[in-house]
């Protein structure tokens, strides 16, 4: 987003430990009790997050709520006026399965991991102060740092292994995300859905991700080998290729936002 933005004609200030890819560098620690620097900064897009799913308790939730939750609020606090895009997560969405695509007044309640839990309050800090809200869903392309590691650990014997049937879901190319990132300065304050404009099949997805053929594990296999299996299976990850999770994205393109990337061709 930080090239994206520049490459447009702006300024680029990037906030957090360590330096953007351009622009300049201004040292925040989202977890810290430190107030971000905004000066000479005239409209703010926060993407910092605590992004996973280990296994839960006290100590998972308060390092999650320390950077999704006071982060927020204390970089929401230094924002005093400016415009803020806030990248939120369809991990907010009350858990499926779902039978139509989802729109914004989807229930974000019951969510079944400290970071669905937090992200969704650190959004709700940001709806009450009058920010653009984005919501997208599954963000995959260069830098990715999680969905392509969690997808390669369901490699075994030159086969992708799924839990239960194939389903439809919405995918968010990192370019659409930057792309909306910047149109959403100028978007009326709310929730806004962000995805690829084309519906996709599971298993047609991740095999031309990963270049092997899908073959499916029972549903109820999958979830008893996630209580023993560690991080690298969780009910919360199974969920994610299961619930069949598409997105209306239809508020932003009546916005004039179109999405130019797509995983693969129709």
């Amino acid at each position: 987003m930080a090239r994206l933005a520049a490459a447009s004609g702006s300024d680029v200030v990037c906030l957090g430990r360590r330096p953007g890819p351009v622009g300049q560098h201004r040292v925040w620690d989202a977890a810290s009790g430190d107030i971000p620097d905004l000066s000479h900064v005239d409209a703010v897009l926060h993407l910092a997050a605590a992004v996973g799913d280990p296994r839960g308790g006290k100590r998972t939730e308060a390092a999650f709520h320390a950077v999704n939750v006071e982060g927020a609020r204390r970089l929401l606090a230094a924002a005093a006026g400016r415009p803020v895009v806030w990248v939120s997560s369809a991990s907010v969405y009350r858990p499926g399965p779902y039978l139509a695509p989802v729109r914004e007044d989807h229930p974000a309640e019951g969510q079944r991991t400290a970071y669905g839990r937090t992200k969704s309050a650190g959004e709700k800090l940001a709806l009450a102060a009058g920010a653009v809200v984005l919501r997208p869903r599954a963000v995959y392309g260069a830098g990715d740092p999680h969905l392509m590691p969690r997808l390669r650990r369901v490699v075994r014997g030159g086969r992708a292994w799924l839990p239960g049937p194939d389903v439809p879901l919405s995918l968010t190319a990192v370019e659409n995300l930057a792309s909306a990132c910047l149109a959403a300065v100028r978007w009326p304050a709310g929730a806004y859905n962000i995805a690829d404009d084309r519906v996709y099949r599971r298993d047609a997805a991740i095999a031309a991700v990963l270049g092997v053929p899908v073959r499916h594990v029972p549903i109820a296999v999958a979830r008893a080998a996630s209580l023993v299996a560690g991080p690298a299976l969780t009910r919360y990850s199974i969920d994610q290729v299961t619930d069949g999770m598409v997105l209306d994205i239809g508020k932003a393109l009546g916005l004039g936002w179109r999405p130019a990337r797509t995983l693969m061709p129709s």
